[in-house]
């Protein structure tokens, strides 16, 4: 029951650094018992305690809810994931993997090894850990695509937008629109020397002659490595082909067997040898070392200048930003798009002025439309050196949402409430014909539905 209740906050949530304390907590609590079964699902008492303590962290103390305003949640799920096998809905052994395993990496990068990662959630090892896992992320997909399916072919015309909007201001309730902004940036590297670049490969090299003729890697690891997390891992890392770890250090790990060393290699992060020290399966224990190439203050005062003259250039019209973006900069990933950003959240170019990264919110929250920052030094997440020059492109102050400027987003809010009134309305029809039994601890429960039918029967 406890695992349950652990691996329910792991796979249904974020999970964060300041929930770990609240799980450890939770941990001396005796937590089971059935609330209530959903068709063939069960929901334990320790689902409510584990979903209601998730909430309340994620809303910041700021919405309480109770008991059975969190157990009606967690039996709309059980009910849709109930109906996705009735209706034969299609998950795949290697999509749950695939979430599977991408969430135990980040577990593994946040606590450094296997063993830590399942003692510290109270499992006997990473076979149990796993089929616990599993199990969470195969209702979750369940669900999801019971939604989707619900909902693919809910859309909404241009006049229920414009009915929305209308009841929203009817009811005074119109939101609030953030100051949004759009930016495009220039980027030049500062590189490291071809000599330097040599050097920390003929350091590497160095090492693994030295590994090969009988020394210790684990301890040139912990005396060399520049991997940040050296001191919690000694450079050991469990993948597998689903994991997030860079394509060069996946490649390099399973194109090697069982205690061969790979020739040294280059990711963005730097350079890198690497040893696999035990095949299990789909994974690999790899333990490498990192090396990372030392930039000297004139070549970042060189890469500095240069960025200076191109944006004298452009405050003096000789050539304009989209141009100087195709010319100059050397970041992929914006160059092709005349150097604009995208919101990670949203997909699109608008950025939410309160909830940016507040380095970059001081950077630019005091420009006008058009006005260029200095140029700055910035780091990649990789720790690569950078010097960027920002525009702000657009700039729109904070505002009450306005049908014809706000018309996307009103859309969108129109849309997501047609989608939920569809599947609470499904949810309504379906409670009729699905076997539903509460226990008599929650009987007293104000449900929005009618979920106790069984107990009035």
């Amino acid at each position: 029951m406890l695992k349950k209740f652990i691996v329910l906050i792991l796979l249904g949530f974020t999970f964060t650094t300041q929930a770990q304390d609240s799980i450890q907590a939770q941990k001396r609590v005796k937590l089971d018992g059935v609330a209530t079964v959903v068709g063939k699902n069960i929901v334990l008492e320790s689902e409510i305690a584990a979903y209601k303590l998730e909430f309340e962290q994620q809303s910041e103390g700021k919405v309480d809810i109770s008991d059975c305003e969190m157990l009606e949640q967690i039996m709309e799920r059980k009910l849709l994931s109930h109906h996705a096998v009735i209706d034969s809905v299609v998950v795949t052994e290697a999509e749950i993997n695939q979430n599977v395993e991408q969430k135990i990496a980040y577990f593994l990068q946040q606590l450094g090894s296997e063993e830590k990662v399942y003692s510290f959630y109270g499992f006997n090892d990473m076979a149990d850990l796993r089929k616990e896992f599993n199990e969470v992320e195969k209702e979750g997909l369940m669900v999801k695509k019971m939604q989707l399916q619900l909902t693919e072919e809910v859309d909404v015309t241009p006049e229920e937008v414009r009915n929305y909007y209308k009841s929203l201001e009817d009811e005074n309730n119109l939101p609030e629109i953030g100051a949004e902004i759009e930016l495009q940036q220039i980027v030049m590297y500062a590189e490291p020397s071809k000599e330097e670049v040599e050097r920390v490969l003929d350091k590497l090299k160095e090492i693994k002659k030295d590994v090969e003729n009988g020394g210790n890697f684990k301890m040139k690891t912990i005396l060399y490595s520049e991997d940040p997390g050296v001191t919690e891992n000694s450079g050991l890392y469990t993948i597998t082909r689903e994991s997030q770890f860079v394509t060069e250090f996946k490649e390099a790990a399973f194109s090697l067997d069982e205690g061969e060393m790979s020739e040294p290699f280059k990711s963005d992060f730097g350079y890198h040898i690497l040893q696999v020290e035990k095949v299990k399966g789909k994974q690999r224990d790899a333990r490498h070392l990192l090396l990372q190439p030392e930039v000297t203050n004139e070549q970042r005062e060189k890469v500095k200048d240069s960025l200076e003259n191109i944006r004298t250039e452009i405050l003096k019209l000789k050539i304009s930003y989209d141009d100087a973006v195709v010319k100059y900069s050397e970041e992929k990933e914006t160059k092709a798009n005349k150097g604009l950003l995208m919101n990670p959240e949203t997909n699109d170019s608008k950025f939410d002025l309160t909830r940016m990264d507040p380095t970059l919110y001081a950077r630019v929250s005091t420009l006008k439309k058009g006005e260029l920052t200095d140029v700055f030094l910035d780091r990649t997440r990789e720790g690569k050196e950078m010097f960027k020059i920002i525009l702000m492109k657009s700039k729109t102050d904070a505002h009450t949402a306005d049908l014809v400027k706000d018309y996307v987003k009103i859309q969108g809010l129109a849309l997501q409430k047609k989608k939920e009134e569809t599947i609470a309305k499904w949810t309504k029809d379906k409670i009729g014909d699905t076997y539903i039994k509460i226990n008599k601890d929650y009987s007293n429960c104000d449900f929005k539905n009618n979920w106790k039918k069984e107990s009035t029967q």
